[in-house]
């Protein structure tokens, strides 16, 4: 089975390799994304229309704001739905024995961990409050916060990981920052404007419009994050243990 697995594999392979060679060079001018009428606009007018210096950042959290709030949804969907899957099938089966190990956590490992986990999650923070003017924003942050609580989880055990973020707050969290997306959006919309205009927020903020509009992308980030954060440790949580929570990989 293993041989007929690879013959597939390498023939879409081929053919991936094949189709690169159809791609512009790295940086071309004249590639058809550089000289379309989109890409035109988002380059000569991002900075003026949304103030922020990160373009890739204002694309995702002003232009195409609606799309960035509905995949934090399917994210949080996708954790419901794991959740809903393995709670269910756990019921009535008999406890797996062939992946456990006997083992205390190793000394080092756990200690190591100790030091590494507090510089992952304030970078984690920093990439967060960061993506407006630098790489980053609250996909990239909320996965690192959530990988710190893996590695609790692989460095001692799944217990003491959900002991430090319980599934039960991991669902709330990830609720709120759909909560806090959408209630930008329609606090926007209460103040005049329309639904995720950040601008309008000037009159509840003692900032200026332009700033208003950078205020409430980095309040959007925030929501996204909490969102990526805590769905990604439960999805991590559950698919480890087969939906017991209990011992893990």
């Amino acid at each position: 089975m293993k041989v007929l697995s690879l013959i597939p594999v390498i023939a879409i392979g081929f053919l991936l390799i094949w189709a690169a060679q159809d791609f512009p060079e790295w940086g071309d001018v004249n590639s058809p994304a550089s000289k379309a009428a989109v890409s035109n606009h988002f380059i000569g007018n991002t900075g003026v229309d949304t103030e922020v210096p990160n373009m890739v950042t204002a694309v995702l959290a002003d232009y195409r704001g609606f799309d960035t709030m509905f995949e934090t949804v399917v994210v949080f969907i996708a954790g419901m739905a794991v959740l809903a899957i393995l709670k269910g099938s756990v019921k009535g089966n008999a406890k797996r024995k062939d992946h456990e190990v006997d083992n205390e956590p190793d000394l080092i490992v756990t200690n190591t961990v100790r030091l590494i986990i507090p510089v992952i999650q304030i970078f984690a923070f920093y990439v967060l409050a960061h993506g407006h003017v630098s790489p980053g924003g609250g996909f990239q942050g909320g996965v690192l916060m959530g990988a710190s609580f893996i590695l609790i989880a692989l460095s001692w055990d799944l217990e003491k990981a959900l002991s430090r973020f319980p599934v039960e707050k991991c669902m709330l969290v990830a609720a709120l920052g759909i909560l806090l997306y959408a209630g930008i959006g329609l606090l926007s919309m209460f103040l005049g404007g329309e639904f995720l205009d950040y601008a309008e927020l000037e009159k509840v903020l003692p900032v200026s419009r332009e700033m208003a509009r950078y205020h409430a992308m980095l309040g959007v980030e925030i929501g996204v994050g909490f969102t990526v954060t805590a769905i990604m440790f439960v999805l991590y949580a559950n698919l480890a243990s087969e939906g017991r929570l209990k011992e893990g990989l």
